[in-house]
């Protein structure tokens, strides 16, 4: 395979966020994108859902759906009263910072 070949191959793969992927339900493109731009968006800073909205461009909607199921699987937590600031779990970032 050529340069142009391998450069080519390797910008139609997509990454995703390691903690994108979860054990308890299937993993589609579009989910894994979604549950990337949340966990990016998680990385920098801990907010409510509306804000992380906002700033991903996603449905509030969406943006929950993914949130709980992240949730499920111990990877963010919510935090005090309503309206509920998310934020990467302990679990979340153990995770996360084992496979760098």
């Amino acid at each position: 395979m050529s340069t142009a070949q391998f450069f080519l191959v390797s910008m139609l793969k997509e990454a995703y966020h390691p903690n994108a992927y979860l054990s308890s339900i299937r993993n589609i493109k579009l989910g894994l994108k979604a549950r990337t731009r949340l966990l990016d968006a998680l990385e920098r800073l801990s907010v409510d859902a509306k804000t992380i909205a906002k700033e991903t461009g996603m449905p509030y909607r969406v943006v929950m759906h993914h949130l709980r199921l992240l949730e499920a699987e111990e990877i963010v937590e919510r935090k005090g009263r309503k309206p509920h600031t998310w934020a990467l779990s302990g679990f979340g970032q153990k995770r996360l910072t084992s496979l760098r």
